[in-house]
């Protein structure tokens, strides 16, 4: 899928996507500053598995963190994969992410430890990652090819550590979902090549 601008080169979206990218980091920022102020009144909108009123919380969670270190940890690959998604086109962007974000909360709503509350970008994150990885590959871009294999040199020693089930006071569950969410994101919005016109015979 593809925006309004069908003609839009990457240096007409990059603007775009660096102003959605900067708003949404800036949107997470007010909202922990909100949630320390208020005494982490807003953690009680991450997702607590199989309770159906945790539902409401599905998308909320993507957008809470449990402290300043907690979203530190995320900006960054968020600003930068998410940059690089948006890039592909702003409204198919945004579908990836609702994708992303609406399967890793009810995944983690479904398979989560009991008892756990579970919220951050990470989820949307790791579905970012696994979106880039493919979507090149998939539309057979050498472009995004070449953008998928660099992704993955840079950030794919710290995904695969954030799968390991060891890791203490971490979703690996919401990890994985949001990986596998990504992927799927890849093929289900992946941009058909152009039908050129037929040529004219003399």
């Amino acid at each position: 899928m593809s925006d309004t601008g069908a003609g839009w080169s990457t240096s007409d979206r990059a603007p775009a996507a660096i102003k959605l990218m900067l708003a949404w980091v800036a949107l997470l920022w007010l909202l922990e500053v909100v949630d320390v102020a208020t005494g982490h009144a807003l953690d009680g909108f991450g997702v607590t598995p199989r309770e159906p009123s945790e539902l409401a919380d599905v998308v909320p969670s993507a957008f809470i963190h449990f402290g300043f270190a907690h979203l530190a940890a995320n900006t960054v690959p968020l600003l930068v994969l998410g940059f690089l998604a948006a890039l592909t086109g702003l409204r198919r962007f945004l579908l990836v992410c609702a994708l992303i974000v609406v399967v890793d909360g009810l995944g983690v709503w479904l398979v989560a430890p009991d008892r756990t509350n579970t919220a951050g970008a990470s989820g949307l994150i790791f579905g970012l990652f696994g979106f880039l990885l493919v979507s090149g590959f998939v539309e057979r871009r050498p472009w995004g090819v070449l953008a998928g294999v660099l992704i993955a040199a840079v950030w794919g020693g710290s995904i695969l550590a954030g799968l390991a089930p060891t890791q203490t006071g971490v979703s690996w569950q919401g990890h994985l979902i949001g990986l596998l969410a990504g992927v799927a994101a890849a093929f289900l919005f992946r941009r058909r090549p152009r039908q050129g016109r037929a040529p004219l015979a003399p």
